[in-house]
């Protein structure tokens, strides 16, 4: 199906997530669908939303297919746009449930409802430790203490302020060969601290974001020594998240809050 092709009408919602404030943490839309729509249609929708994340969720099986686009294409695994697809089911197409499965291009993820927390199961991606791309410490502004990579490049600094007070080079960034760039410390009032750049997905500094932390978790984990762990990003807006070590998963917890229910309704 094309843009603009066939009339279409579906329930949207704009969800705060790894907050319990509206105007904090990472914004997502969510889209619920009868079925899953061509590729560049949904393309297209989150490009007009220009959210940093919009999911789109079909039934599929006991749960939902599950997709997440950035406004510039396809994202492999997004932690905050699930936990908002989640809220949404929750609170508005199944209240009873206490757990919501996705079927996901990372494979089958669960999310469960513990009182007002949202905990997801993901999978775990332990970095390993890489040269320093030429040029790190001017791109970034300060001097890292380690690199190590997964999907993303991880860098490593020795405290909390640095992290907060970083003014990247973010076309610099865009020009590393990976994905993402993800800086982290040890926190003052948490157990580790980050900030994520993704100029590659169309996000120069995403909010709050879960999938980074499928690698920020198993590395604190063992540096820290302990397997639950509370962490903060230090965007602009800020979140929070509950984490924890499930030796080859791991589970990301945080709350979630509605900004805005409506419908999206396309016209041919």
């Amino acid at each position: 199906m094309s843009p603009g092709t066939t009339s279409l009408k579906f329930p949207f919602f704009h969800i705060d997530a790894f907050t319990s404030n509206i105007f904090a943490g990472n914004p997502a839309g969510v889209c619920f669908l009868d079925e899953m729509l061509d590729e560049r249609l949904l393309q297209a929708i989150a490009a007009e939303n220009n959210l940093s994340e919009t999911a789109f969720l079909a039934p599929a099986g006991d749960g939902y297919e599950l997709r997440w686009f950035s406004p510039s294409m396809e994202i492999d695994l997004c932690g905050h746009a699930t936990l908002a697809s989640a809220h949404a089911v929750f609170e508005y197409i199944d209240p009873d449930a206490r757990q919501v499965l996705f079927s996901t291009k990372s494979g089958d993820l669960s999310v469960v409802r513990k009182d007002n927390l949202l905990i997801m199961n993901f999978p775990s991606r332990h970095p390993e430790p890489c040269e320093a791309p030429e040029g790190i410490a001017e791109i970034l502004g300060a001097a890292p203490r380690e690199t190590l990579k997964a999907r993303d490049l991880m860098v490593i600094f020795d405290n909390e302020e640095q992290i907060r007070d970083m003014t990247p080079d973010i076309r610099a960034i865009e020009e590393l060969d990976y994905f993402a760039v993800i800086v982290t410390a040890t926190g003052r009032k948490s157990d580790f601290v980050s900030r994520f750049f993704a100029p590659r997905a169309g996000v120069s500094e995403d909010p709050v974001t879960g999938s980074a932390h499928s690698t920020l978790i198993p590395y604190w984990s063992e540096i820290l020594g302990k397997k639950e762990l509370y962490a903060l990003q230090l965007s602009e807006r800020g979140g929070e998240l509950f984490c924890a070590d499930l030796d080859g998963r791991v589970a990301i917890g945080g709350h979630a809050v509605t900004f805005l229910s409506g419908t999206i309704d396309i016209e041919p």
